[in-house]
Formats: C-alpha cells, structure tokens, sequence
C-alpha cells in the first residue's frame, strides 16, 4: 500500500509539474472555436444567408459611418459658418488702392458740396510797419535871419564828409535858458540821398527825433520835450545822410529853429556853405 501511495504521489507531482510548463496553443484553439461555430451555424441555416447578412452588416456599418461624418460635416461647417459671420461684424474694409489711370490724372478735386476741410494755420504775419508821421514844420519868423533876440545859428557841410557821404550841422548859441526848442535840417534829394544817422550834443532823452521824406527834402527834427529847459550856451544838432558819387552841392539845403526864451518866441534860419566854398575861402 505504501508503495502505491508512493507512485500516485509521484505521478501527480509530474502532472503537476507538466501542467505549470504547459502553454497553450491560443491560435489552435481559437480556430477550433471557429470551425465549430461554423459547422453550427451551417447545420441550422440556409448557405446563402450568412452571406448575406455578412454584407447587410457592412452595409449597415457603412452607412452609420456616413452618417456619423455627414452630421460631423454639417455641425463643423455650421461653427464655421458662425464664427465667419462673428468676424463679418468687425471686420474693417480696407482703403482700396487707387487705379494706375487715377493716378496719372491725379489728385481728385474736392466736392464743393462737401464740407471744406480746416486749412493749415499759416505763420503768425508781422504786424504792419507803421509809417513815420510827416515831420512837423518850423515856421520861424518871415524876416528872421540868422540871429534873432539871444539867439543865434549857423549852417555848414561837416570838413569830413566825402565823395559818397557827408554830415550837416546846425549850430545853435543862446545867451539866456530855452523853456523850448525845435531845430529842423532839410537836406535836398540831389540824388541817392540816405539818412545815417543823427546826433546833437544836447542829453539824447531831453529832445524827440524825427527823420523823414517831405517835399523832396530829407528832414530831421529836433524837439525838445515838455518840461525840459536848455541851459545858455553853444550846441551842434547834425545830420547824416549818403548821396551819390562826387561833390554834392548844398546851396539848397535850408535849416530853421524857434525857441521860447523869457517868455518870449524867437525864431531863426538859414542856408548852408559848401565844404568846397570853405576850402575856397582859405
């Protein structure tokens, strides 16, 4: 008994061991599966029909497929049709170019029943330059000479004037204190007579100058201004002026001058000697 036991535990220790190492042949036991199934399926129905339902279900599975992708289709082009028009609502239409023949004829002229677009700002202008008033006139006395009262005057061409520039002084001595005094020079326009510059040896802010054209004479005048006095003495008011190449004659410039002295109006004038007439007289 003991040695059958002993075989039976052998044999099923074997067993055991043959079953741990044994793997399974998937593949033939699918396929006899398959052949069974078959065989089956033959026995209970007609040969054809297999077939024909092997080709309904692909024709099913055919059909689902095409539905799935039309209705796929149609939900994809309906988003994108949304999202074309949500881009319509803010899309810009850009400027268009404009054609090769409107640019040789141009620029387009604005429509006149369009409203005018703003100018640009032009540069601030200058205000006008004022013209200067017509020197005032002095009028001394008809018979006044060149003394008259306390005061005395004279006239002459400056020793330095030249052939294209000259100076006349007027010259005035008063024995007694001016409560006013107006001198005027009036050089005549012998051609390319300028002014250059003036001066008095009187204080610049006690007098008022004037320079201008009048009556084809270059004139400046000398005011004195209210409030102000000129103490007794000699003073020089001259004028400065170019003119054209050569020796200038001034047998027509004139000079005149009135002045209030105690009260009293005096007035004196003159005419002028040539710087030539000077040299001659030495």
């Amino acid at each position: 008994m003991t040695g059958q036991r002993d075989t039976h535990d052998r044999v099923r220790s074997r067993l055991r061991e043959a079953a741990g190492a044994h793997e399974p042949d998937r593949a033939r036991i699918l396929a006899r599966i398959e052949r069974g199934m078959a065989e089956s399926e033959t026995s209970r129905r007609p040969a054809q029909r297999p077939q024909a339902l092997g080709w309904a279900r692909v024709v099913g599975a055919t059909a689902a497929v095409a539905g799935l992708l039309a209705v796929g289709g149609y939900a994809a082009a309906s988003a994108l049709k949304e999202d074309d028009k949500a881009q319509q609502t803010v899309a810009v239409t850009p400027t268009p170019e404009p054609s090769p023949e409107e640019s040789k004829r141009g620029e387009i002229p604005p429509d006149p029943t369009s409203s005018p677009r703003p100018e640009k700002p032009s540069a601030p202008q200058s205000p006008p330059v004022k013209q200067p008033e017509p020197p005032p006139a002095v009028n001394p006395p008809v018979d006044a000479g060149a003394e008259e009262g306390p005061l005395w005057s004279d006239g002459s061409v400056d020793p330095h004037s030249n052939d294209f520039w000259a100076q006349s002084n007027v010259t005035i001595k008063s024995e007694k204190q001016l409560t006013s005094l107006t001198v005027q020079l009036r050089i005549k326009q012998t051609g390319g007579v300028n002014s250059t510059g003036a001066w008095r040896s009187l204080p610049e802010g006690d007098f008022e100058l004037t320079v201008g054209e009048q009556d084809g004479f270059l004139v400046y005048t000398w005011a004195l201004k209210e409030g102000r006095t000129v103490p007794a003495g000699e003073f020089v008011f001259a004028g400065q002026y170019d003119h054209d190449y050569g020796g200038r004659d001034a047998s027509n410039d004139r000079y005149a001058a009135t002045a209030t002295a105690d009260g009293q109006q005096v007035g004196v004038q003159g005419d002028f000697e040539g710087q030539d007439d000077d040299d001659g007289d030495s």
